[in-house]
């Protein structure tokens, strides 16, 4: 086999790709990244035996066909640090080269058979959804998974995917973000049993593989697992085994008052008060009074903080204790330039966030007697 393609973009894959591939397993050969030039197209595969990816690599030039197997991360660091605007991939007898413009690698011969099949994406029954929109929606809720978790369903996002609407919700039972936007069905999908529960380390993936752009992505959930095609990416993985929780009984259903703050100006108060926490004392007392927003801190061994924001309020003064790195983890996923609803009840109740566009983040208090 022997191609040439542009070092950046070939590097930009091989970013995207390395994503999912295990830094240690007992399957060696999962640590590579497998290349295949065929019918005039060039694809990496990569996986983790849960999850894998298929990704075109546009205006390869193909001069044999064959397939190959190279160690990502070393490929990758090898892409990076090339020079020039080219790079050539071919298999030699014994060794796989790889040369750039003033340098040339050879790598250690595999045999490519060796690679698991990875699945491509002949789905007929599927929704579909913006691409952008459906980075956005992961973005909203990844943060929130419970990677560490005894309960199994918390590793991953749910994924209900509706006629006109998509939702995605993720916990880790401290804290709750649902999002929601537009899709389309194509097709009749998979509709019986519980929603989807799709791992975070698939999710992921398929964030960094969109464009934020309005290509449509094609996304078929079955039974036991899910294919995604969008861009240049096709991704599988095996769904989350378990239950997620039903998110929907969290969402409080009233509150005693609300007030709408700027999110860049919000952002930078709680980033200000979240200096002076550390793990044992991370608590952050937000004062809501008219007019005003205090944020205050303290943690022994390293001091206090006080922070100010003038506020369109004129409610009763509420102060609840939150994690400022809870709050600032999902404002930092919205347009800075944006509005969001902040919804109070009291100290010990859950602080309600929500978005114009529909998101809703929920966030359990902390006890003020730290």
């Amino acid at each position: 086999m022997k191609m040439t393609c542009q070092r950046l973009t070939l590097a930009a894959a091989f970013q995207t790709v390395s994503g999912i591939v295990p830094t240690k397993t007992t399957k060696a050969v999962l640590m590579n990244t497998k290349i295949e030039a065929i019918d005039g197209q060039v694809t990496l595969l990569a996986t983790d035996g849960d999850s894998s990816i298929r990704y075109v690599i546009p205006d390869a030039s193909i001069e044999t066909p064959g397939a190959l197997l190279v160690p990502t991360n070393r490929t990758l660091t090898i892409l990076r640090e090339l020079q020039g605007d080219s790079v050539t991939l071919e298999t030699m007898t014994n060794n796989v080269r790889i040369k750039g413009e003033r340098a040339d690698y050879k790598l250690g011969l595999e045999n490519p058979d060796l690679f698991p099949t990875i699945q491509d994406f002949r789905e007929e029954n599927y929704h579909t959804l913006d691409a952008g929109t459906l980075r956005q929606l992961i973005r909203r809720t990844i943060f929130a998974v419970d990677t560490e978790s005894t309960r199994y369903a918390l590793g991953g996002v749910l994924v209900e995917l509706g006629a006109e609407k998509a939702t995605l919700a993720a916990t880790d039972t401290r804290r709750l973000s649902i999002a929601v936007g537009k899709c389309s069905v194509h097709g009749t999908p998979h509709a019986e049993g519980s929603p989807p529960v799709v791992p975070a380390r698939a999710m992921l993936l398929i964030e960094r593989s969109l464009a934020e752009d309005t290509s449509q992505v094609q996304l078929a959930i079955r039974a036991n697992d899910m294919l995604m095609r969008g861009g240049l990416a096709t991704i599988y993985s095996r769904l989350v085994e378990g239950r997620f929780p039903k998110y929907q009984d969290v969402v409080p259903r009233s509150c005693k008052t609300s007030l709408e703050l700027q999110v860049e100006s919000f952002l930078a108060v709680v980033r200000q008060a979240q200096i002076v926490t550390n793990e044992d004392s991370r608590g952050v007392d937000f004062e809501f009074a008219p007019g005003l927003l205090t944020l205050t801190s303290q943690a022994p061994d390293i001091g206090e903080s006080k922070v100010d924001l003038p506020i369109s309020y004129d409610g009763p003064a509420i102060t609840v204790s939150l994690d400022p790195k809870f709050v600032s983890d999902f404002l930092r996923t919205l347009d800075q330039a944006s509005t969001i609803r902040v919804e109070l009840t009291d100290s010990e109740s859950a602080v309600v966030l929500k978005t114009e566009d529909g998101s809703i983040y929920i966030v359990m208090p902390l006890s003020r007697d730290r």
